[in-house]
């Protein structure tokens, strides 16, 4: 996944000439060897792309730092406030800061706000691909790794791809009583598909790398579409916007009409990052979060 889930494509006429050789070289590892395509294409599914704009930090500066400990890996944790915990989920290439405009909110709410770092994201140690490298079963393993120190949370405020994952944390057992959504990322396929049209993928090719991913998180793909759990979804308020450019509107509406207990927001012109700083976003998350009628 080389964005918030997957490569956006170029919107320039001209192809680079690199994209242009890699398209030539999957083609050829098509016909001859698609064991070796999948190879190298989950190496460019698995690696993040370090975009500087995702550092952005809008935390308060009075957090309270410590680690948590995932398969010997330090997971960097920050909290604010006291009260029942509510957690702070960040996507793909994201980190906890992203998320801080709610945490002013929520402590002044009477709850205890938990941020976290997936493995080789913002301040927490690389994960077991490495440095520079990630993937969504280890963002489900951390959330969950967290919730066992800090406690059971009353919320987890998700955003993009964290969404998928906070999701695939609940079911493998993570109590939650609330979750919010924002611009939340729902069908791994989608972006399987669009890093295939980006470098050029052959079927063949994409069937083995499905494998190596599935093999890899140790469990199927559709364990990460949380339109595919049947039960087990705690109420849940999904906040998308119409003009998202990295994850399309219709995820976060297939996904409201998915799940009985959801309710979805829908913004105009905030697109996939700005709307995590909007003032009236940031109100209606807090306030379903910390709504004591559950």
């Amino acid at each position: 996944m080389t964005t918030d889930f997957a490569l956006k494509k170029s919107t320039t006429v001209r192809t680079p000439p690199q994209i242009r050789a890699i398209r030539i070289a999957f083609a050829v590892l098509e016909r001859v060897t698609p064991r070796q395509g999948s190879r190298w294409a989950l190496r460019l599914w698995c690696t993040l792309p370090g975009n500087p704009g995702r550092r952005r930090d809008e935390r308060p500066h009075d957090g309270r730092r410590s680690t948590v400990l995932l398969h010997g890996r330090a997971v960097a944790v920050e909290t604010w406030g006291s009260g029942e915990p509510v957690y702070l989920m960040h996507g793909w290439d994201g980190w906890r800061g992203q998320l801080g405009r709610f945490v002013g909110p929520l402590a002044a709410a009477g709850v205890r706000v938990v941020a976290l770092d997936a493995p080789g994201h913002g301040d927490s140690e690389p994960g077991g691909l490495g440095k520079g490298r990630g993937n969504g079963a280890e963002f489900a393993e951390a959330l969950i790794a967290v919730a066992a120190v800090h406690g059971r949370p009353r919320a987890v405020i998700a955003h993009s791809f964290g969404c998928a994952t906070t999701a695939t944390a609940v079911r493998d057992g993570l109590g939650v009583r609330r979750l919010i959504f924002v611009a939340p990322g729902v069908d791994p396929l989608t972006y399987v598909r669009g890093l295939q049209a980006a470098f050029g993928f052959g079927r063949r090719t994409i069937s083995e790398m499905i494998t190596r991913i599935e093999k890899l998180a140790g469990r199927p793909l559709a364990d990460f579409d949380p339109r595919t759990m049947i039960t087990g979804q705690p109420p849940t308020l999904i906040i998308h916007d119409r003009q998202d450019k990295e994850v399309p509107y219709a995820e976060g509406e297939g996904l409201a009409a998915a799940w009985p207990a959801a309710e979805l927001i829908t913004t105009d012109g905030l697109g996939h990052q700005r709307i995590l700083r909007d003032d009236d976003v940031v109100r209606r998350a807090v306030e379903f979060a910390a709504r004591r009628s559950v």
